[in-house]
């Protein structure tokens, strides 16, 4: 497949690498020679110094014979205008922009992407994918991470072990004897910073984090096997009130919980804005670093903090300090990921990346065969993948076990007719059938060479 990534940034960065690694035609443009230098130089792409959204580049490019180009720079007027110019001049088939304004989001206005108006197939918005990964953090405040799939009836957590969990030093078969009416398998471990598919024989130490797939109905039970609850917040306080924090708050607010929300926000206009388009939110003005304004927001009663300005480091002081005042729950929006092992050290519990988030999302739309949705988990250390079974694909028909999934890939769970099963070796895969696999970055392309039954990805 000839694609054609437009920004060089973290996230066209991160989708270069994964499309590159598995012998895709890739050329990055940017207008930032730095950018297209650190591609160039670190992944197996082309580069193209110049605007995206020029014709002549895109010529330069290649998008006479392009399959698809994924706008992602910084500018939604540009993303836009390239779309426009790859489908007017040259055909291009299948077009992606990342888009930030939410003018430009609201429904009412979703004509506006139709073909014949302003070609774009998907849309991608960072900051309602932050948003929903951040209300997800909130609602399961006993993991670091957590994903729904199959239609939400399944569910991966990431769950950090500590030493009152009461499984550890117990080999994972036997989890699955002693728990055998519990729809739950542990997919990957990640011990000192290494994240590997588990073998039946391996135990669990504390420390792990370790990532689960579990039925939704099972979800609580499945918390408490690690010595987690799941105990839903009541209080929430979100520093930053730009676009995530608003999402989010106004979220908890119409949300069945009715989870007593309050916002700090250093900018006045924001804040202004957070107030204008909250109804039961509180909105404070003033610096969310500032120990006496936390202490007016009531931070020692709340069940989480949510960090969510522009600023990392704002972000991760804010937690700590937050959490040093009595706040349960710390979560932090980070967008570099050479800051997360500061995490554990910081006792900040969890954060949320949206370079991730936005690369799960557009990877979703990219991926070969009949694949509806795929998670990037970490750093992008490995991807969830969810798919359905045609007749036509080399598992259909066969035992899991007769099936050569690479070492680094577990099946993490099997819908079969519209029920979700926990799958063992003995599960057979039929057509029609929706599976879901965790696996490790190294072995996508083997998982999605054993899912696909053509090159076609539309």
């Amino acid at each position: 497949m000839k694609v054609i990534i437009c920004g060089a940034g973290q996230v066209g960065w991160q989708i270069a690498r994964h499309l590159s690694s598995e012998n895709n035609d890739v050329t990055v443009v940017d207008n930032n020679p730095d950018l297209v230098r650190r591609a160039t130089d670190t992944l197996d792409v082309q580069g193209l110094t110049g605007f995206a959204s020029y014709p002549d580049v895109l010529d330069r490019a290649g998008a006479r014979d392009a399959d698809m180009i994924i706008a992602a720079t910084f500018s939604d007027e540009v993303n836009m205008v390239t779309c426009q110019v790859a489908h007017s001049v040259f055909s291009v088939p299948r077009k992606i922009a990342r888009l930030r304004a939410q003018s430009y989001l609201n429904a009412i206005y979703s004509d506006l992407y139709r073909r014949d108006h302003l070609p774009i197939d998907v849309v991608i918005s960072p900051e309602e994918e932050v948003a929903q990964a951040a209300l997800a953090r909130i609602r399961s405040p006993a993991t670091f991470d957590t994903e729904t799939f199959l239609s939400g009836d399944a569910k991966m957590l990431g769950i950090q072990l500590t030493t009152d969990c009461p499984v550890l030093d117990t080999p994972l078969r036997q989890l699955s004897e002693l728990f055998s009416t519990l729809r739950a398998i542990v997919v990957g471990v990640r011990r000192e910073g290494t994240l590997f598919a588990p073998e039946p024989g391996d135990q669990l130490f504390a420390g792990d984090q370790i990532y689960v797939f579990t039925h939704s109905e099972d979800t609580g039970r499945t918390l408490e096997i690690f010595g987690k609850t799941a105990k839903r917040p009541e209080r929430v306080l979100i520093i930053g009130g730009g676009n995530v924090g608003l999402t989010v708050a106004r979220a908890l607010e119409n949300g069945p919980d009715r989870v007593r929300t309050r916002v700090i926000e250093k900018t006045r206009p924001r804040a202004e804005r957070a107030a204008d388009a909250l109804e039961r939110t509180i909105v404070l003005h003033g610096d969310g670093l500032d120990m006496e304004l936390l202490r007016e927001a009531g931070v020692d009663r709340v069940d989480a903090v949510l960090c969510v300005t522009d600023d990392d480091k704002t972000n991760l002081l804010a937690s700590v300090r937050a959490k040093t005042a009595g706040a349960g729950l710390s979560i932090a929006l980070v967008n570099d990921p050479t800051m997360v092992p500061l995490m554990g050290p910081l006792g900040i519990d969890a954060y949320v990346n949206p370079r991730a988030t936005t690369v799960s999302s557009i990877l979703r739309h990219i991926r070969h065969g009949r694949v509806r949705g795929v998670y990037s988990v970490g750093d992008a250390e490995a991807e969830v993948i969810e798919a359905q079974v045609l007749s036509t694909s080399s598992i259909a028909g066969k035992q899991i076990r007769e099936i050569d999934f690479p070492e680094g890939a577990l099946v993490g769970a099997v819908q079969k007719g519209g029920k979700v099963i926990r799958p063992s070796g003995s599960t057979r895969i039929d057509e029609g059938d929706s599976i879901v696999i965790f696996s490790l970055a190294a072995d996508v392309p083997a998982i999605e060479a054993l899912l696909q039954v053509s090159i076609d990805f539309f």
